[in-house]
């Protein structure tokens, strides 16, 4: 793999994760008008209209699925578009902030895990020396320097929940890796999209959306439109691009950058302060993401011999 390819695949998935930070601010909007099933129902509804007119005209020649593969969809579905997103929008109306984006930090370390163990993907030193530098900073931006504050946590049932958001991310991660074998970015991307919105299906009408259709902001709607869009269509195909270019440990490490835009774009549009100890904090994320993802020129050589 050339070295231009391999910072083409680390600007795309920095771009991918950055973007997801903006899910933040625009699931705080969302949610003063709609429950949490019903903005991920009406995010992935339309991201599925735009997902497959756009498989149709790229991927004429795709793959079949047989059943197996239909179960495997199902599966990426279920854990990174359904359960992961409930999770995901329920914190966003029960957790604080902080609280959220510290359990949010603690994917890459997981999905690295269960890459290695179920995988069999090398793990390297630098991707844990990475993975740690990228996780402190993390702590910083969220606490704003204060660690302590997270001693002052107690139990709450919302921590279960904020838990099943981490579990799933990370099997949608790993379950991806064994999809991108067959199938393209795109397609992989349409069919789990496809399933998730099933799924949030039976959720939403729970919630009976149609008493807020009506009364939802243009804040609300754009926030959703946006969430369609930026955040799931484009973000996950070039997510799940890097993922089948460089495995699912290394590019885990871009997850770091996600909490690091959501802190700039809160102090952005929400007039949010961007403090001394974010900068400090950014600092070490984007040094754990260099020091995970950085390949030498040697290695570069025999992976571009070995492609």
């Amino acid at each position: 793999m050339e070295r231009k390819k391999l910072w083409l695949i680390y600007g795309m998935l920095t771009l991918a994760t950055a973007t997801w930070g903006s899910a933040f601010i625009a699931g705080k909007f969302a949610i003063e008008s709609f429950e949490p099933a019903t903005i991920a129902f009406l995010r992935f509804l339309g991201a599925a209209i735009l997902l497959f007119p756009i498989m149709w005209f790229f991927e004429k020649n795709r793959p079949k699925p047989t059943i197996k593969d239909w179960g495997m969809f199902a599966l990426l579905g279920l854990t990174g578009i359904a359960i992961y997103n409930i999770c995901f929008f329920l914190a966003s109306k029960h957790a604080p902030v902080i609280k959220s984006s510290l359990f949010i930090a603690a994917n890459p370390m997981l999905i690295v895990l269960l890459s290695g163990l179920f995988l069999k993907e090398v793990i390297t030193k630098k991707q844990i020396i990475g993975l740690f530098l990228a996780l402190t900073g993390v702590v910083l931006i969220v606490t704003e320097g204060n660690a302590g504050v997270i001693t002052q946590f107690q139990f709450e049932m919302i921590d279960l929940v904020l838990l099943g958001a981490v579990i799933t991310w990370a099997l949608y991660s790993v379950l991806g890796r064994v999809v991108l074998k067959k199938y393209s970015p795109i397609v992989s991307t349409t069919y789990a999209v496809a399933f998730g919105t099933v799924f949030l299906l039976p959720f939403s009408l729970v919630e009976q959306p149609w008493n807020a259709i009506g009364t939802a902001t243009p804040a609300a709607w754009l926030s959703i439109a946006h969430m369609s869009v930026l955040v799931t269509v484009v973000s996950f195909i070039l997510y799940y691009y890097g993922i089948q270019q460089i495995g699912a440990a290394r590019a885990s490490i871009f997850i770091n950058v996600m909490p690091l835009s959501a802190v700039i774009m809160a102090t952005i549009f929400l007039g949010e302060t961007f403090t001394a100890s974010s900068m400090i904090g950014a600092l070490f994320v984007l040094s754990g993401v260099y020091v995970g993802t950085y390949v030498h020129k040697k290695r570069i050589k025999r992976l571009r011999h070995a492609s």
